[in-house]
């Protein structure tokens, strides 16, 4: 049963189903961390369970590990409960880690406390071996394929092979290839010297054009400090004139609350005189 695959598979504590009768989380929380490392050493799980969260993200964990990894599909709902329940679930873990241990043709009779804790089971490395045996075998059939295609053509290749082999070198031809080649080297070479000569051109036109940018920019500056520095003549007059404009404008505003509240009476005063007829 339960409790004599832990013992076999050499979990440190003795445990029995009556630690399972009444809820015990932090026992259920200890066997599923000590199942995962020893189904998979480098697995990283947290360890936290003091809080509600702390265990539903741990119980979270170790159900998406165990369904990554050894494809086992566990109930959280049942695990949480972390009564007998529990131990079902406990249970399919604990199986899988039993047969693989029988595989390996392991003593399971009463084994030592020593020879158990040297036990070591690691699964996920051999999953990991058995996905790149079935990637290299994938590439072994993609390549046999390819080689047994280019084998078939090898009857033609052959006899163009051989023909070219066979067939004499003439010299006129070699040496009129080669001609044309070193003269659209040539050709190559000489258009870029011409590039290169245009863009020595165009970098003296373009420094030439930015000396005399400057040379402008400081005669218009040179200009603009003379005319701030200098006083125009008429500035005196138009002074005047504004403070004469000033007070034209505060004579108007006055002018026109007057009239306005002399139009506002009238207008009052007229009320008055057709209510007084009525």
């Amino acid at each position: 049963d339960f409790t004599e695959m832990m013992r076999a598979l050499g979990y440190p504590r003795l445990i029995s189903m009556e630690n399972f009768h009444s809820p015990n989380f932090r026992l259920v929380a200890e066997v599923l961390l000590w199942l995962v490392r020893r189904y998979d050493p480098e697995a990283d799980i947290p360890a936290d369970v003091d809080t509600e969260q702390d265990r539903v993200f741990f119980i979270k964990a170790v159900a998406e590990f165990m369904a990554t990894k050894a494809h086992l599909k566990l109930n959280t709902k049942k695990l949480y409960q972390a009564d007998g329940y529990a131990v079902k679930e406990l249970l399919k873990v604990t199986s899988v880690l039993y047969r693989a241990m029988n595989t390996k043709g392991v003593e399971l009779s009463d084994p030592p406390e020593e020879e158990t804790s040297k036990f070591q089971f690691d699964l996920g490395s051999k999953v990991a071996d058995l996905k790149a045996a079935r990637q290299l075998a994938s590439e072994m059939t993609s390549k046999g394929a390819a080689l047994y295609d280019l084998l078939g053509k090898e009857v033609e290749l052959r006899e163009a092979r051989t023909e070219s082999i066979a067939r004499p070198l003439e010299i006129n031809e070699a040496e009129k290839v080669m001609k044309m080649a070193i003269n659209s080297v040539l050709e190559q070479v000489q258009k870029t010297k011409d590039m290169l000569n245009n863009v020595a051109l165009d970098e003296a036109t373009l420094e030439a054009k930015i000396e005399k940018r400057k040379s402008e920019l400081e005669r218009s500056q040179k200009r603009l400090q003379t005319l701030q520095s200098v006083r125009p003549a008429f500035m005196d007059e138009y002074e005047k004139i504004e403070e004469q404009l000033q007070r034209q404008y505060s004579s108007y505003t006055e002018k026109f609350r007057n009239l306005t509240y002399l139009e506002q009476l009238l207008e009052d005063h007229r009320r008055a005189e057709q209510e007084m007829f009525e």
